[in-house]
This record gives C-alpha cells, structure tokens and sequence, in this order.
C-alpha cells in the first residue's frame, strides 16, 4: 500500500489549485480520503479528535449490511430458480452455488446501476460546486438496491436513484442537509410512479414473468391451431404444458401479499384458494412458520427477508457505536405495541402474532438501517424514542388497515423524517421550561 500511496502523492499536484486536473480535485480527493487515512490534521481550536471519519463511518453501515446483501443474493436466486423450473418444493439447501451465481446476476447489475448514477451525480455536484464528494452515498447506493424486488428493471433503478440524488438530496445542499432518507425517497418514487413494478405478486423473481408469458404464448398458439383446425379444443383446464402445470396456481406472493389478502372478499393463500370458512390466520402460520420467516426462506425485497441476518448488521451497528439503540429499540417496542393493540381488535389480518410483524417485510430492516439514519432521524435522547415508538407503530397500523400498501414500513419512516425536527423542537422546549422551573424553585 505505500507504493501505492507514493504513486498517489505524485500525482496529488496535478489535481491542486493551480493545476492541469484541478477541475477533477474532488474525484481525486474522495479517492484519496477513501483508500487512505486523510493527511490533514485541526490547528486551532478545541476539538475532540478521533481517528473514525465519515468516510469509516459510512464504510462500517455498509460493512453491516453484508449479511443482508450476501443472504439476499443466496434468496434471489433461489426464488429465481423456482420460477425458472417451475418447482415449488425445491429444498434451500440444495444447489447453494447455483443459486448464489443466479442472485449474483440480479443483484450485483442492480448495485452497479445505482452507485454508478448516484455517484455520477455527486461528482457533477461537487465539481461544480467546488468541494470534495459527500459520502452518504456510499451508504444509500448499498441501500437502494436491497429494499429493491428482484424483477425490477435496470432502468428504472438508474431513474430512481437519480430522483433521490438529486431531488431528495442536492437541492437541499446535499449530504447532512436532506430531509428525507434518500434511498426510501428512491423506493417512494417508483412505487407511486411505477407501482407494478413495484408491487404484486410476480415482481419477487424475474423468471416468474418470463416463464407466465411463456405458457400464455403456449396458449395462444394452441387457440391459433384450435382456430385453424390442426388442434382438437379442450376444456378451460385441460391445456397441456409440462410449464404451465408447475406453475398452475403459483403467484409467487410475499407473505405480506398474502396478508393483505385477508382484507378481500376472496383470499388466496401461496397460489391456492383458502377454504370458505376456515381459519385464514391459522393456514397462514401453518404455511409460514416463524423459524422460516426469521431465516428469511419467504420472497421479498432483496435485502429485507433475513431478520437474523438484518440482527447481525443491528450488532455491528451497536458494538461499533454507529447505530442509534434508542431508535431500534423502540421502533421495534413500537411494532410489536401496535400488534397487541390491534391483535385485541380482532379480524381476520388483525389476529396475526405480534412477533410474526416483526419478522415479515421490511420492518426489521427499516428499523436497523433507515430509521436509525443519522440526518434524518430526531437528534435528541429522548425525541429518538419518541420517534422511533411512533415509527414502528405506524408502520404496523398502515401494514394491517391498509390493503393497497402491504408494507408501511417505507411511508411511516418518510412521514417520521418530516416529524422528527418537530420532535426535537418540543423535547429542548420541555427541557428549557423544566430548567427554568429549577432556578425559580432554587
């Protein structure tokens, strides 16, 4: 590394003030500050100084999100090639490399499309206003991708992240100045600019979609032969296809879809019709133990499925001081407060465990790496378990009421970020008039 370094410095005047480069100085700095310790030490002033910069900082929530990313990649693929083969009851323990090389190839396009825009972006910001790259992307182009389904198409992550980057971020002056998260602002704008993309039941596994259309094609060419008279007509439910049979009844619905049909006059539970009368909550457990959906063996958004792999990165988060306890804490207090509560209420969606809301979805995820943001969260000791209380409960209070939005997660981190400057506004309010009272009283 100090060859490197040495060859580094060389070319370290060019970049300068006064230099060839020296419109490319910010590139050269981010590189600089990213591989190697920053040269540059505080003079004057009383400071506390620590060898854990920003650029460290972001490296280790990245660092966190390593188990979700490599689990995520393993899950992709593995839904993937259920779609592909059509084989519902393919074991996860089988075909590990396979699979790990099927997810790699969903997964890895969709981190290079969203640090390759979003950091375009910045250095065109950061030339142009003459400073060095902010690294809070280095956090949000990891984070994009995972809260991502795994069929969503390249292109609309690039037009996504740009969003985010640049209106959610840029026009607010950039890193430590936005007032939402950037990536859920990247997840808010495809959701409600491009909703079937985003939602549904076939957006899970890419192979789903192709291999339906597939067997759709297979239909109509036998209608076409049907029509031509080279084919006998057969009964609605009698089109052979080998496809079309392995994939009859298979929506390839999360759990949290299959939730949110409990809310319609017709529910369907993992592709097949719940029986009149039964136990809807019972056959859901029955067909989603909470081991499974605590592993994350259930499709989903990339990243967010393993809540143990998501408790790892909550762990290194913790130990490394990075990570907010107070935020996690209660906005996991506040989902499974709400689940009680609603749990009380009775009905049908309404009867489901508290702890199962905890482990579907993206909560935990949410509660571990975007809740706990640092520039958009509340500040102080208590506003944080404030908002993070009122995060998970209303996270779980649209999850449940609401059937067109299955996961609320996304909108009640959103609707917090705009609430948590009030939060603190109210918290120092409280604490000024207490201290007041104090000397009066003294």
């Amino acid at each position: 590394m100090k060859f490197l370094e040495n060859i580094v410095n060389k070319m370290e005047p060019k970049f300068s003030k006064g230099g060839k480069l020296e419109k490319w100085h910010p590139m050269f700095e981010s590189f600089m500050t990213l591989v190697f310790t920053p040269k540059y030490t505080t003079k004057l002033g009383s400071h506390i100084r620590d060898g854990v910069d920003l650029k460290r900082t972001m490296i280790m929530v990245i660092f966190a999100m390593v188990p979700a990313l490599l689990f995520g990649i393993y899950n992709t693929g593995h839904w993937e090639m259920v779609a592909a083969e059509g084989n519902l009851n393919l074991p996860y323990g089988e075909m590990f490399w396979d699979k790990v090389i099927a997810g790699a190839a969903v997964v890895v396009p969709l981190i290079i499309v969203s640090y390759g825009v979003g950091l375009g972006i910045e250095f065109i910001f950061a030339m142009r206003r003459g400073h060095s790259l902010h690294e809070g992307f280095l956090v949000s182009g990891m984070l994009i991708p995972l809260i991502m389904p795994a069929d969503v198409p390249l292109w609309m992550v690039g037009v996504a992240t740009a969003f985010a980057v640049i209106i959610g971020k840029e026009i607010f002056g950039g890193t430590g100045m936005n007032i939402l998260n950037v990536a859920l602002t990247a997840r808010a704008f495809l959701f409600f600019a491009y909703p079937t993309s985003m939602s549904g039941d076939k957006v899970w596994m890419s192979g789903l979609t192709e291999n339906l259309d597939k067997v759709n094609a297979e239909k109509l060419a036998h209608t076409a032969e049907v029509a031509a008279g080279k084919a006998e007509k057969l009964g609605e439910n009698e089109f052979a296809s080998p496809l079309a049979d392995s994939l009859d009844g298979f929506s390839g619905a999360t759990p949290l879809g299959d939730l949110a049909s409990f809310m319609t006059p017709d529910p369907v539970l993992n592709g097949s019709p719940l029986e009149v009368g039964s136990n809807l909550m019972d056959q859901f457990i029955a067909a989603n133990p909470i081991n499974d959906m605590f592993m994350g063996f259930s499709p989903g958004s990339i990243g967010e499925t393993s809540t143990l792999a998501i408790l790892i990165g909550a762990a290194i988060l913790l130990i490394t001081g990075v990570g907010s306890l107070r935020i996690m804490a209660s906005f996991f207090a506040g989902g499974l407060l709400m689940g009680v509560i609603l749990n009380a209420s009775g009905g049908p969606y309404l009867d489901l465990p508290p702890l199962y809301h905890i482990v579907i979805g993206g909560f935990a995820f949410g509660a571990v790496f975007m809740a706990t943001d640092p520039v958009t969260a509340a500040q102080t000791a208590t506003g944080k378990i404030i908002y993070g209380l009122l995060g998970g409960m209303m996270a779980i209070l649209i999850r449940v009421l609401n059937p067109a939005f299955p996961e609320g997660v996304m909108l009640a981190i959103l609707f917090m970020n705009v609430m948590a400057p009030i939060i603190d506004h109210y918290v120092i309010a409280a604490n000024i008039k207490k201290r007041l009272k104090r000397v009066k009283n003294a």
